[in-house]
C-alpha cells in the first residue's frame, strides 16, 4: 500500500487535503470519489525517516488473514452485506490490515467482486484463497467456503508453529557453538599461542590444527568473509534457477528423518488444498493447476504439471498421480481412485490430508526426540576438542616443569 497526498473539494465545495492509502494513484482517486470528493490534485506522499521505520514494523500477519476470513464467514452467514462486514472488520483490525480492508471496501463499493479485489494483493491472499472465494461467490456459498478456508488456515498455522518450535532449539545450539568457536579462534587461541611459544612446547596435533585455523583466520579474514559471502550468493543464485531448485528440493526429500518429514508436510498442504477446491466447486483441472502453485517442492510441483496435462487429455486423476511414484506415496492415487468412483473427492482428500498431517506430527516428534541427543553428542565433541586442544599443552607444560 502506498500513501498519496490529495487536494479535493467536498460536497459543499470546500477544499480539503489529506492522506489516502491505496495500491496506486488510480485506486486512490477511486477511493476519494467513493467518499464524495472531487479530486483536484493527487501525488505520492514523501516519507520521512520516522514513517519509513514505522512502516517496517507494520506487517499483515497470517493471523490477520485467518481472523478476517473467519469473521467474514460469520457475518455473511448472519445476513450482513459484504460492505457492512468490511466496515466492521476495518474497525476491529490492526492499522496495517485496516488499510488493506479500506482498499477492498472501496473496490467492492465501486462494483468489484470480493475475489477480484483480493486478487490485487497476491502477497497476502494466495491464488488458492482467491480461487476459493471466487467459487464461493459463483455458487452462492461464500460463507461456507470462507469457514472451510479459515479452518484450513488455522490448521496450517498451528502445524507450521509446531515445526518452527521443534527447530528453534537446535538452531540456537548450533549458532551458540559457532559463536563460541569463533571467539576461541579469534581471541583465545592467539594468546595461548604466545604462551606456548615462550616455553617452546611440543604441541599435540589437535592444538597445532587449531592454531593453524586461527592463524589463517587472523591473516586472511577478509578473504574468508568474502569467500563465504560469494559462496552463499552463488548457492542462492543457483537455487533460484529451475535446475538448481529441482536438485536442491530432490536432495531435501532424501535427507534421513528430515526428508520424509518435508515430504509429508508438502503432501498435507497439497491434499488439503485439493480437498478445499473440490468441496468448493472448483473444476478439478483448475484445482490441480492452482494447487501446483501452493507446492513448495519443485520435484512435486513438476509432477503436478504433468498430472494437469494428463487430466486435460482425459486420463483419470488416480492414474495420473500413480505415474509419479517418486513424488507421491502409493496411498494417494489409491484413495483418489476411491474418490473418483464414489464422487466424494473432497471427503476422501480431506481424510488423506488428515493421515498425512498425523504422520507429519509423529515424524516431527521423532525428529525432536532424536535431534536433542545428536546435538548433545556433537556439542560434547566440539567442546571436548576445544578444551583438550587448549588444556592438554598447558598440562604437559606444568608436568614437565
Amino acid at each position: 500500500m502506498k500513501k498519496f497526498r490529495y487536494k479535493a473539494k467536498d460536497s459543499l465545495g470546500k477544499t480539503v487535503t489529506g492522506l489516502v492509502e491505496a495500491v496506486n494513484d488510480r485506486s486512490a482517486a477511486k477511493l476519494l470519489r467513493n467518499k464524495g470528493l472531487v479530486v483536484i490534485d493527487l501525488k505520492p506522499s514523501r516519507e520521512n525517516i520516522f514513517s519509513f521505520f514505522g512502516k517496517l514494523t507494520k506487517k499483515v500477519t497470517a493471523s490477520d488473514v485467518t481472523n478476517f476470513t473467519r469473521q467474514m464467514s460469520t457475518m455473511i452467514n448472519a445476513g450482513l452485506p459484504i460492505t457492512e462486514a468490511l466496515v466492521i472488520l476495518r474497525a476491529q483490525s490492526s492499522p496495517s490490515f485496516a488499510a488493506l480492508v479500506t482498499q477492498i471496501l472501496a473496490d467492492v463499493e465501486g462494483g468489484e467482486s470480493l475475489s477480484n479485489s483480493l486478487s490485487r494483493f497476491p502477497k497476502i491472499f494466495s491464488p488458492t484463497y482467491v480461487a476459493l472465494v471466487r467459487a464461493g461467490e459463483t455458487g452462492g456459498v461464500l460463507d461456507k467456503v470462507l469457514m472451510r478456508l479459515s479452518d484450513n488456515l488455522e490448521k496450517t498455522q498451528e502445524f507450521k508453529g509446531k515445526v518452527k518450535s521443534a527447530l528453534i532449539y537446535p538452531i540456537i545450539i548450533v549458532i551458540g557453538m559457532l559463536v563460541v568457536s569463533a571467539i576461541m579462534i579469534i581471541f583465545v587461541i592467539p594468546k595461548m599461542t604466545d604462551l606456548y611459544s615462550q616455553f617452546d612446547a611440543e604441541l599435540p596435533f589437535m592444538t597445532r590444527l587449531l592454531i593453524g585455523i586461527s592463524a589463517v583466520s587472523q591473516k586472511f579474514w577478509p578473504l574468508v568473509i568474502v569467500s563465504i559471502f560469494f559462496g552463499i550468493l552463488l548457492i542462492r543464485t543457483y537455487a533460484k534457477t529451475k535446475s538448481g531448485k529441482l536438485l536442491i528440493d530432490s536432495l531435501l526429500l532424501k535427507i534421513p528423518i528430515i526428508g520424509p518429514l518435508n515430504r509429508q508436510v508438502v503432501l498435507t498442504e497439497l491434499t488439503s488444498t485439493l480437498s478445499l477446491m473440490a468441496g468448493s466447486g472448483v473444476a478439478i483441472l483448475d484445482g490441480l493447476k492452482i494447487t501446483r502453485d501452493v507446492v513448495k517442492n519443485s520435484l512435486i510441483a513438476q509432477a503436478m504439471d504433468d498430472i494437469s496435462l494428463n487430466v486435460a487429455k482425459g486420463f483419470p486423476i488416480a492414474y495420473s498421480f500413480a505415474k509419479h511414484a517418486e513424488a507421491f506415496p502409493f496411498i494417494l492415487p489409491q484413495m483418489i481412485s476411491v474418490g473418483e468412483e464414489t464422487g466424494k473427492m473432497d471427503e476422501v482428500l480431506a481424510k488423506v490430508s488428515h493421515v498425512f498431517e498425523t504422520e507429519s506430527e509423529q515424524k516431527l516428534k521423532s525428529l525432536t526426540a532424536a535431534i536433542e541427543p545428536i546435538i548433545m553428542i556433537f556439542l560434547g565433541i566440539g567442546v571436548g576438542f576445544l578444551v583438550i586442544s587448549v588444556i592438554l599443552p598447558i598440562y604437559n607444560l606444568t608436568t614437565s616443569l
